[in-house]
């Protein structure tokens, strides 16, 4: 009696939350320690500026993937593992597992025609020559998702321009980093929170 009893009045497992709301956010690079502090891979920084002290990276299929919770929402954050040339794979694989309509997606990249540390948003538009982007474009097939471009200047001679994206930075440019990564952060959450429209309207405006 009492075990039918215990039963009866058990309380019910909570329901899963199927009306989470995520967000995909890519930062491109590429992996390996001669990469890290190169300016190609200013998109990873962001990431891991980011996570910091509140989410872990694990490594996952075709890069590493951390889970950040912010106001009731999910920031996955990917750092692929297939380098620059192939992050369309990386990004298409996630946005198939987890179901993440095109609007929820943002991509962190580095961008040469911009002055350093200069961040513009926008939520669509071209690959612009970057290889990342371009096989993000195809694997999508769609140029319709939203890109923070994180300008690393162009301070480099006429043919140096591989070189150059893949050189790290200078004494300056490090000092100034932790306030640029600070700001691209506090965007990232921005999107997720009020959207993409008024999130351009503030932190484009505020850009060097």
């Amino acid at each position: 009696m009492i075990n039918l009893l215990k039963t009866f009045f058990r309380k019910p497992k909570p329901a899963e939350d199927n009306n989470e709301v995520k967000y995909l956010i890519v930062g491109l690079g590429n992996i390996g320690a001669e990469y890290a502090e190169t300016r190609h891979n200013i998109g990873f920084k962001v990431l891991d500026a980011l996570a910091a002290s509140d989410a872990v990276f694990t490594p996952e299929r075709y890069g590493a993937i951390a889970r950040l919770k912010y106001k009731g929402r999910t920031l996955i954050l990917l750092k692929p593992s297939t380098y620059m040339n192939l992050s369309g794979k990386a990004v298409a694989y996630w946005v198939k597992q987890e179901k993440i309509p095109m609007e929820n997606l943002l991509v962190v990249t580095d961008d040469l025609a911009l002055p350093y540390g200069t961040i513009r948003i926008r939520g669509k538009g071209s690959d612009g020559g970057h290889n990342g982007l371009k096989s993000i474009n195809a694997l999508l097939g769609t140029t319709e998702y939203a890109r923070m471009r994180i300008g690393i200047g162009n301070d480099f001679a006429r043919g140096a321009q591989v070189d150059y994206v893949l050189s790290e930075w200078t004494h300056e440019e490090k000092e100034a980093m932790p306030e640029r990564l600070a700001a691209a952060g506090e965007a990232i959450k921005s999107f997720a929170t009020i959207g993409l429209e008024r999130t351009m309207n503030l932190h484009n405006k505020k850009s060097r």
